[in-house]
């Protein structure tokens, strides 16, 4: 053996991107039952019944309020999945998402 000390090549790794982030945004409407609201805050983003409580007073004193976070297509999904739960309830509960800036 030679007294040169030899050390492995360096594997450059590349970067795992993270995919963009969606806002799901729950609208206030002044006919949706607020009890509704909560009992869908739960059943779709799994929010205990303080934290649905909560978001819900926050988009009926603000006219709107961010529920959670998720990749494009979970927001999506989660979104459509609340506003047909409550359309098929007969309220015109509404979700929405755009991007995180």
């Amino acid at each position: 053996m030679s007294d040169i000390d030899v050390k492995p090549e360096t594997i450059a790794k590349p970067k795992t991107k993270q995919p963009p982030l969606h806002k799901v945004i729950l609208i206030n409407d002044d006919y949706t039952p607020r009890e509704f609201v909560v009992i869908v805050l739960k059943a779709v983003f799994r929010t205990s019944e303080e934290e649905a409580y909560g978001i819900m007073m926050t988009a009926h004193r603000l006219g709107a309020c961010v529920v959670a976070v998720f990749t494009r297509e979970v927001a999506e999904t989660k979104a459509t999945e609340a506003t047909d739960l409550g359309r098929s309830a007969g309220h015109p509960l509404t979700f929405t998402t755009e991007p995180e800036e």
